[in-house]
This record gives C-alpha cells, sequence and structure tokens, in this order.
C-alpha cells in the first residue's frame, strides 16, 4: 500500500522508515514511488523488522495460552509420580468419579423436571398459518330459481379463490387444575430426593476411595514385612555360614537357612501383585487414569474421628442424617402427593382463552398486498368436568394408596436393617481397637525374643528351631498388628457410612 501525495505545505521525509512532516521533502512525494533506493530499502526493513515482532508477539501469547490451559488441567490430574495423602485422592475422586456424575446428571434432570411440571399452570401461547392453493374450485350447488329457473334444478357456483390463506394466535391460560398443583408439590419432593441420591452416591464414593486407600497401603505394608522378614533370614543365612566354616553348625543348618529364605520368595511375588492390584482398584476409585503413577504418602495410623460408642445414640445419629432413609420419607411425600393428584382427575378443570384471527383469499389477477386481511378476535372461558370415566379414577386412587403403604414398609424395613447395621458396625469398631491394644505391646516383645534368639544362635546356645520360632513370632505380631489397625480404618469409615455422614452434612451441623 503506497502513503498518499502529500501538497507542497504537507511536505514528508523518511527517516529511519517513519515518515515526518517537513524534512527535506518534495511536492508529491511518495516513499513506494518517489523516494530514493535507500529509503526504500530502510522502509522495507522497518516492515521485516515489524513482522518479526508480531509473529514473536503471536507466539508468546501461543505459548502462554497453551501454559495456562495445562497447568489448568493438570491441577485436576495428578502429574506423574505424584504424592497423595487420604484427602487428596478423596477430593480427584469426587472430581472424577463417574458414579457421582451420573447422581449430578439426575439431580439437573429432576430440576428440569420440575419446570416441565410448571408448564401445565401456565399461559400456553402458539401461533398457526395455513396457505391454500385451490387446483380446481371448490363449488356448492344452489336452486336455479335464483337465476330465473322454476328451482327443479341445481345450479354449480364456484366458492373458492385460487390462493386463500389464514393467520391464527391462540392463548390458553389454565385457572383451576387440581392434579397440575399436587404434580407440581411432587416435582419439588423429588427434587430433594434427588439430593439425597446425590449425597448418598457421595459418600458411597467417599467410602470407596477411602478402602481402596487403606487397602493400597496395607498391601504396600505386608509387601515390607516380608522384605524385611526376608532380610532378617539372609542375616542368618550369613551366620550359619560362617558358623559352619568355623565347625560350629553343620550342613543341614545351611540348608534349612537357605529354605527359609526361600521359601518367602513365593509369598513376596503374591505380595507384590497385590500392591499392583490395589493400586489399580484405588485408581478406578479415583477415577484417574490407570496409566497414572502415584506414590501414597498416607500410613496406616489411627484417626481423630469420634463415633458415638452407644448404639442406641449411633442409630439416632442414624436416622437423621442417613441420605437413603430420608429418600424412602420423601418418596412416601410423593407418594401422597400422587394420591392427591389422582383425587383431582374429580375436580374440573377451568381454562380461560383467546384467539386473533386473519385471513384472505384473492385470485391470481389481483396482487397478494393489495388482497384483504380482515381481523377477528374471540375470548372465552372452558370448563370440563369428569362425570363417568369407567372407574378409572377410584382405580388410581387404590393404586397410589397402595403404592405409599409399600414405600412405608421398606421405610421401617429400611430403619430395622439400619440398626442392626449400625450395632455390627460399632462392634467392629470395639473389636478392632482392642486387638490394636494387645498388639502394640506385643511387637516389642516380639522384637527383643528374636534378639536374644540370634545372639543365642550366634553363640552356639540357641537352637534354629529357636530362632525360627522367633521369627514366626515376630512376623505374626507385626503382621496382626497391621491387620488390626487396618481393621479399625475399615471398620470407621463402613461405620461412617452407616451413620450417613457426609462433608456436606457435617459442614451444616458444625
Amino acid at each position: 500500500m503506497a502513503l498518499p501525495c502529500f501538497s507542497s505545505f504537507q511536505a514528508i521525509s523518511v527517516f529511519d522508515g517513519v515518515v515526518y512532516p517537513g524534512r527535506n521533502a518534495q511536492p508529491g512525494y511518495n516513499v513506494f514511488r518517489g523516494g530514493s533506493n535507500h529509503d526504500k530499502s530502510i522502509f522495507k526493513n522497518k516492515m521485516r523488522r515489524t513482522v518479526i515482532q508480531f509473529r514473536v508477539i503471536l507466539f508468546i501469547i501461543s505459548f502462554l495460552v497453551l501454559r495456562v490451559s495445562s497447568v489448568l488441567y493438570a491441577a485436576d490430574i495428578p502429574a506423574k509420580n505424584a504424592s497423595i495423602t487420604l484427602d487428596d485422592a478423596v477430593r480427584i475422586g469426587l472430581e472424577k468419579s463417574r458414579a457421582l456424575e451420573i447422581a449430578r446428571l439426575d439431580r439437573d434432570m429432576a430440576r428440569q423436571k420440575i419446570r416441565e411440571t410448571w408448564s401445565k399452570v401456565l399461559p400456553q401461547l402458539s401461533s398457526d398459518f395455513t396457505y391454500t392453493r385451490s387446483l380446481k374450485p371448490s363449488v356448492l350447488f344452489f336452486p336455479d330459481i335464483f337465476q330465473g329457473g322454476t328451482g327443479s334444478s341445481f345450479k354449480a357456483i364456484e366458492i373458492s379463490a385460487d390462493n386463500s390463506a389464514i393467520a391464527s394466535l391462540d392463548l390458553r391460560q389454565p385457572l383451576f387444575n387440581g392434579s397440575a398443583f399436587a404434580g407440581i408439590r411432587a416435582a419439588g419432593i423429588v427434587r430433594k430426593i434427588s439430593d439425597e441420591a446425590y449425597r448418598n452416591a457421595e459418600a458411597a464414593v467417599i467410602s470407596d476411595i477411602k478402602i481402596s486407600y487403606f487397602d493400597a497401603l496395607i498391601s504396600r505394608e505386608q509387601l515390607k514385612l516380608i522384605e524385611q522378614s526376608i532380610a532378617r533370614w539372609e542375616e542368618s543365612r550369613k551366620d550359619t555360614r560362617a558358623m559352619f566354616r568355623q565347625g560350629v553348625a553343620a550342613d543341614i543348618d545351611t540348608l534349612k537357612s537357605f529354605l527359609s529364605v526361600e521359601n518367602l520368595r513365593p509369598d513376596l511375588i503374591q505380595a507384590e501383585s497385590r500392591v499392583t492390584t490395589s493400586m489399580t482398584r484405588l485408581k478406578n476409585a479415583m477415577g484417574v487414569s490407570l496409566d497414572t503413577a502415584l506414590v501414597l504418602s498416607g500410613k496406616l495410623e489411627m484417626n481423630s474421628a469420634a463415633f458415638p460408642t452407644d448404639v442406641a445414640a449411633a442409630y439416632r445419629e442414624a436416622l437423621d442424617l442417613r441420605p437413603d432413609l430420608r429418600q424412602l420419607d420423601l418418596q412416601v411425600q410423593a407418594e401422597g402427593e400422587k394420591i392427591a393428584s389422582a383425587r383431582a382427575e374429580r375436580y374440573p378443570v377451568i381454562t380461560a382463552f383467546g384467539k386473533l384471527q386473519t385471513q384472505t383469499a384473492f385470485n391470481d389477477e389481483i396482487k397478494p398486498s393489495r388482497s384483504l386481511w380482515p381481523v377477528s378476535s374471540s375470548v372465552g372461558i372452558q370448563l370440563s368436568l369428569p362425570l363417568f370415566t369407567g372407574f378409572r379414577i377410584s382405580s388410581q386412587v387404590e393404586q397410589a394408596k397402595i403404592g405409599q403403604l409399600q414405600t412405608r414398609t421398606r421405610f421401617e424395613d429400611l430403619k430395622a436393617n439400619i440398626r442392626a447395621e449400625i450395632e455390627v458396625r460399632v462392634s467392629n469398631l470395639r473389636e478392632s481397637k482392642k486387638r490394636i491394644e494387645v498388639q502394640s505391646k506385643t511387637i516389642s516383645v516380639a522384637e527383643r525374643s528374636y534378639t536374644i534368639s540370634r545372639l543365642r544362635f550366634r553363640e552356639g546356645i540357641g537352637s534354629r528351631l529357636e530362632l525360627t520360632d522367633a521369627e514366626l513370632q515376630l512376623n505374626k505380631a507385626k503382621t496382626n498388628y497391621l491387620q488390626a489397625v487396618y481393621d479399625c480404618l475399615v471398620a470407621s469409615v463402613q461405620l461412617e457410612r452407616a451413620l450417613g455422614r457426609s462433608r456436606a452434612m457435617m459442614a451444616e451441623k458444625g
């Protein structure tokens, strides 16, 4: 694009590729046409640098946008070899869980159903337009008396135009519809039911993630116990070889020490497999890719959650918080509205209506713009009352009553099941805590017993049978303590689920 030419009092010049007025310029100067080769070169270099700078800026902006997008995406997905705690696993699972997403969509669908229900009491406005082209005209037969005849014959008279059109606007407003009002109340209850269903799904996801996390932790700890046991037997085998070279131990002792190590190899393989499968279940529960490498930073240790020790108190808490119990309670109320809706079928339905209509008809020789469009309007009220429906309404009422009785029965059955579940969960928690108290004291004794037995074996006083028994007792003590802690954590999660505790509910109560 060439710069425009200026008159003598608008002279310009080019300096470093920039146009300046009044500097050694001639009238009619143009940098592309009237300038020197040096001026053209300067201008082209300047334009080239500008284009390069513009491309650099676009590249930087694109890089920043991609970087920010990747950071935001990585904020939701654990990085490679990411170290996650139990709370991190629960948080990621709540964001990625497909079961929770389904419950969330069900809740959104319930809200849309409420909007649909309201449509039965809101105005209904519709429009209609019809155009008709007559291929053959319509006729009516009239007696020929109107044309001077005797009336004994009939004359066909065309009554249709070549073109006709009708446009209308209809408005209907329900004034009273008992069934629709009951449906609106029922839809509100259904929305509450969907909220409780979401809470129940959330509690199930949290419980599943926590138990899967604890499974992964105990699998890892059990693997460590086997590796420690193998390491101890390796040390024992070295001691046995040294004693054999000194002539203190027999050849059979070296064979037994070798077998003690090798017999643990299958257990080690199984433990490694359990670690892999437990991590796979955890990733699936969290909703992350199975290729994601996770490092668990949590430990198998007692939590500080407080639970009621009395079964009656725990049962009362469950009756207040259990989302599935709330769902059935709300379902009973919804069945009551269904009964009211069925009974409302006996009541009249009153609807106000209005109509605005215009129409035209013209032949081909008349322009459409010159045709007439007369307008007509009307309003009214419609009342509809069923007189006899073949016992349909009474049958629907009885069906709704039976459905409500069934829901109440399921409600009472669930309360009984909750009572039994609470008693079992509280008992499991008590039992696991007692085992932790016992096993925590046993480990220190077993470790001291193993140390003494190994020293006695080295000195040639103790036997290999004594050392083997001490190793088995130490391994069993550690395994039992680990299992007791795991059982206590799982019992805590199951009791929390049985009580109906959830993040939202605890936040409301706290």
